[in-house]
């Protein structure tokens, strides 16, 4: 969620050729109650009514010494020594296969489900969520650490997929360059703001995607001539994030004073200061922010099953959970995680984040961004 990376130590890149699938994708700001399908009645176990014997149970194989293939967007980051801390619990070796952004990680795991690039995919969010869950490309596996991860960010009850990190896209915008602070996302379209606002393209970019999505959740019907407002007011349209928070944005040296970014972007801004500040440059406009939940899944046909139910429970540790925060720029799920202070301190929460069901989205996505681009690129 943020272009910050480090170094991580055994990966394996591979350059993925371009693939054919675009990231093309209530209205009060209510956040809708997601509609998967409820999961089949499970059939009684054959061991729980076969007769007792005294044959000794068979033990599950070792996955001491064997390797998961983790295949991961380019935004993964994790600090050095974690994934060394789970080979060192498991004996399991994990090697990291990047493929290109979340869409094209999604479409990549759907044209390969018959031989699969990897046992793990992590990086696919909600916006996503529905077309994997469509192609059947994952493994059902409920993760006894599910148990400290609340309810609401569980989004499939069949645990084909197990929620990992979350975080918000929002409105950004520059404190000392906006001609007040504003608080909603009406404000935008107001005169003072013409020609402030940068954006990215939906089809183009994750977070563009999201605020296209938070303005179909919070404005409903209304959302077109919410879009047909800001064309008015000037708004600029990038292809991605970096183009915009460090190309037109005044954090990169232009000269617009509002953008879409992330909640967690102050922070990002304070431990990235140079000379170091005590404050926040930035605030956020936390009625726009649509919350982006970040899940990993066992792909079906993993050779090691075991192995990737491990990497899955490890996902859900606080060992993982506690380093996600200041490599990903996202919050971890469970409710014992430790947050770091930059967090605590510059974070802005939102008290209602905007949400559309994964499937409302899958069945409209095109649809909606085919319109956006006539109203907005015309």
């Amino acid at each position: 969620m943020t272009e910050h990376r480090m170094r991580r130590p055994f990966r394996l890149t591979v350059a993925v050729a371009a693939t054919m699938l675009l990231v093309a994708a209530c209205g009060d700001g209510d956040v809708p109650e997601t509609d998967f399908p409820a999961p089949p009645p499970e059939t009684e176990s054959p061991s729980a009514a076969a007769p007792q014997t005294d044959e000794p149970a068979e033990e599950a194989p070792s996955i001491d010494g064997t390797t998961v293939t983790l295949i991961t967007h380019d935004s993964f980051n994790l600090s050095d020594g974690t994934l060394e801390e789970f080979t060192a619990q498991t004996g399991v070796t994990v090697e990291l296969l990047e493929v290109g952004d979340t869409g094209t990680l999604v479409a990549e795991a759907i044209l390969t489900k018959d031989a699969p690039l990897g046992d793990v995919l992590f990086g696919i969010d909600n916006t996503f969520l529905q077309r994997g869950l469509d192609a059947g490309i994952f493994e059902r596996y409920e993760s006894p650490a599910l148990a400290g991860v609340p309810e609401e960010l569980q989004l499939d009850p069949r645990h084909r997929v197990t929620p990992v990190d979350y975080g918000d896209v929002c409105v950004n915008y520059w404190k000392d360059a906006v001609p007040w602070e504003p608080v909603t996302l009406d404000e935008l379209a107001f005169p003072e703001f013409a020609d402030q606002l940068v954006v990215q393209h939906p089809e183009t970019s994750s977070p563009g995607l999201a605020f296209l999505l938070a303005t179909i959740a919070f404005y409903g019907d209304r959302w077109e001539l919410y879009w047909e407002d800001l064309r008015a007011n000037g708004v600029a349209v990038t292809a991605g994030w970096e183009d915009a928070y460090y190309g037109e944005f005044v954090a990169g040296g232009g000269d617009r004073s509002v953008v879409v970014s992330y909640a967690s972007s102050p922070p990002a801004e304070v431990i990235y200061a140079d000379p170091p500040t005590d404050t926040a440059p930035t605030g956020v406009i936390t009625d726009s922010c649509y919350r982006q939940v970040e899940f990993a899944g066992i792909l079906r046909g993993t050779d090691n099953e075991a192995g990737a139910q491990a990497l899955i429970d490890f996902m859900l540790s606080e060992t993982w959970q506690n380093d996600v925060p200041l490599n990903m720029f996202v919050y971890p799920v469970i409710e014992n995680a430790t947050l770091p202070p930059e967090f605590v301190e510059h974070t802005a929460v939102p008290p209602h984040p905007l949400m559309l069901d994964p499937a409302e989205i899958e069945a409209n996505r095109d649809a909606w961004t085919e319109r956006w681009v006539e109203i907005v690129l015309r």
